[in-house]
């Protein structure tokens, strides 16, 4: 029987024949996928033709097609759609991609080749984008080690394979806590809950085949369940659950493999001819160097801090008037917040939530790309990898631009968070393909679907990703899309947030789940009024993970990473109330992969650009201004990796930005 994981795909727009591939497809399509990449690798290496642009960087660029469209659909099941299949999967392929990635940058004939084009730069009359693939093509090849020789080639190799397989356990050993995990609530725990949680609990509950409702660890309900459950022991035991996820003690606990991974990031580091695993990771990104990441993280850090335990003696204050004797715990932080955001604010989440239903904010999400890029959206009935997921095609002026899939409710076969990824990523060469993107949620069901402000947020955020891949417009696909510094990716995406906020897309598009009416205009100036509410805690809990994560890769690896991370947290004087929004045996950016290693704090430095570059909008025509809507499509979103990070920013806004922007966003500009 054919496998049609290795067939052309005769559907709409390429997109992988879900409705046809089983997972035991899996396991032979890739292997004769590796089979035909090595061929294309040894082919490269042996030419007998001098190395030149075309024979070497750009044949690399066209290699590996099979194998592209094989993980590409592989790797989207099983981060959103798991199942034991596919668990086992992962743990066999993991190791066999880390050993062939290994194998082509450790080819000593494909990189003298690679490095003789290098040389033959100025002679070549490269186009700009040439050399810029060039330039990180060989950068790419003496990272990875190709280098290095004997017994430190070697080395690599081994470490490469493990960080491999220790990634994917630490991902496979939170996916199953996050899964396993459930706290059956009975009529009575329901006290306090509006319907939208209740709702939320029942679904859960019906996934869960329990009877009757429950929370589960998934975001989407667990933090509306701290925000209004009048229950305080029910909100310290499901807070305990989810910040104990990866230190359970068993099969699933992440705290040894997380001191692991970071034993072999230094040595890899080290083999390099760094100082510290920091120092190489952040050579290519716009900070540079870990002593940067600081000196942004601490500048936010004490305005925020200081912001957080000044709220802190407010919400004491109305827990003891509540007869709760003792200190604030982090059980508590968010329940007494809503109680005081409804005081201050007259804005009560129960009320909100009903003009945020999930359909219309997609409405809006596309209607803003509408009137800011001109794309338009036409739902798509193909076959996708669950029944929870939609398509739609993206045109703009009736040319086929790319394929979106939504994929947004919360299941036990789903990793947590959000993501985008893209299974076909936009290129010219070797031919013109278009990309296909998927934004992946962890939304709580409901009839309809209702979204918290915050879950809103991470919609538009996705969404954001998702335009810098659908508008991507360069010729190789190794710079296309989000392909970028990662300290750059979350410029797009964060700044696509500020849609949301744009009273005119609120008024139009935040209508009542029942009435249809429109926001009254009252709860809409209460809620841009509110948009800051609450920052010192959601900063501090951020900020608080990303000097966590720098600390444990500049310099040496730390024994024991839940001792290094108490004495970080001690060392900042962290809130007694407040904990990391990702502790270290949960905390996936860092360690189910090399993605986010060194690199949390990019949030925050995307963030200073985002908040300079939405001030960009303001100063011009408003937030749907023609001229700056062109711009950041010619210069960011439409680029890629084409240029340096840095250079692209500066010819979007003329300059690079200070830190100011971003604290005044946050309404700690005076804390």
């Amino acid at each position: 029987m054919t496998n049609p994981l290795l067939q052309d795909w005769n559907t709409p727009f390429q997109i992988a024949p879900f409705d046809q591939i089983k997972d035991e497809d899996f396991a032979p399509a890739m292997e004769e996928a590796l089979a035909q990449h090595r061929a294309e690798i040894e082919a490269i290496a042996g030419s007998d033709e001098p190395a030149s642009f075309a024979n070497t960087v750009e044949a690399l660029e066209a290699a590996g097609e099979a194998l592209d469209k094989v993980l590409g659909a592989f790797f989207t099941v099983a981060g959103a759609d798991s199942n034991p299949a596919r668990e086992e999967l992962q743990r066999q392929f993991s190791p066999k991609l880390a050993a062939h990635f290994s194998e082509i940058s450790g080819n000593k004939a494909l990189f003298a080749r690679v490095a003789q084009v290098w040389e033959d730069k100025s002679t070549l009359d490269l186009t700009d984008e040439e050399e810029r693939v060039l330039m990180l093509t060989h950068l790419g090849f003496v990272r990875a080690g190709a280098a290095l020789t004997g017994a430190e080639e070697e080395r690599m190799k081994e470490i490469k394979a493990r960080l491999a397989v220790l990634g994917t356990e630490f991902t496979q050993n939170l996916l199953a806590d996050e899964r396993d995990w459930f706290m059956p609530l009975g009529e009575d725990d329901l006290d306090g809950l509006p319907e939208f949680v209740v709702s939320a609990a029942r679904a859960a509950g019906d996934e869960k085949d329990a009877d009757g409702p429950v929370v589960t660890l998934s975001r989407s309900l667990i933090v509306p369940f701290l925000q209004f459950s009048n229950r305080r022991d029910l909100r310290e035991k499901a807070f305990n659950a989810w910040t104990a996820r990866g230190a359970n003690g068993g099969q699933t606990d992440n705290r040894e493999i997380a001191a692991e991974i970071l034993a072999l990031r230094e040595e890899r580091a080290k083999l390099l001819g760094y100082d510290s695993f920091a120092a190489y990771k952040l050579e290519p990104e716009m900070a540079k160097t870990p002593e940067a990441v600081r000196d942004l993280l601490m500048a936010v850090w004490e305005p925020a801090r200081a912001q957080a335990n000044a709220d802190a003696e407010i919400l004491t204050r109305m827990m003891q008037e509540d007869g709760v004797n003792g200190p604030l715990a982090p059980w508590d932080w968010r329940y007494y917040s809503e109680k005081r955001r409804v005081a201050e604010h007259d804005l009560d989440e129960a009320a909100l939530k009903p003009y945020f239903q999930l359909d219309r904010m997609i409405d809006a999400s596309f209607a803003c790309a509408t009137r800011l890029f001109g794309l338009a959206f036409r739902p798509l009935d193909v076959p996708l990898y669950h029944p929870d997921c939609r398509a739609w095609e993206v045109t703009r002026d009736g040319e086929h631009v790319a394929v979106f899939i939504g994929d947004y409710f919360a299941r036990g076969s789903k990793r947590s968070g959000a993501w985008c990824s893209a299974m076909r990523s936009q290129a010219k060469f070797p031919q013109k393909q278009a990309p296909v993107v998927i934004n992946v949620c962890n939304f709580a069901k409901g009839d309809p679907a209702l979204l918290s402000y915050d879950d809103a947020r991470t919609l538009f955020h996705e969404f954001g990703h998702a335009l810098h891949q659908m508008l991507s417009n360069v010729t190789y696909e190794s710079i296309s899309g989000t392909s970028v510094a990662r300290d750059f990716v979350e410029l797009p995406s964060q700044l696509y947030e500020h849609w949301l906020e744009v009273p005119q897309v609120l008024s139009e598009f935040a209508t009542h789940a029942d009435t249809g009416a429109p926001m009254p205009q009252e709860m809409l100036d209460k809620v841009l009024a509110a948009a800051t509410y609450d920052m010192g805690f959601q900063t501090v809990e951020y900020v608080a993970s990303a000097l966590v994560d720098l600390a444990f890769h500049d310099g040496p690896a730390p024994k024991d990473p839940m001792a290094k991370q108490r004495e970080v947290l001690e060392a900042l004087g962290m809130p007694a109330a407040i904990t990391m929004r990702h502790a270290t045996p949960h905390f996936a950016h860092v360690f189910a992969g090399d993605g986010y290693s060194s690199g949390y704090y990019s949030y925050m430095w995307s963030e200073v650009m985002d908040a300079d570059a939405f001030e960009a909008f303001e100063e011009a025509g408003g937030a749907f201004d023609p001229e700056r809507a062109a711009a950041l499509e010619e210069h960011i979103l439409s680029t890629g990796g084409s240029r340096d990070a840095a250079e692209l920013y500066t010819a979007f806004r003329g300059r690079l930005p200070g830190v100011e922007a971003l604290l005044k966003g946050r309404g700690l500009a005076t804390a």
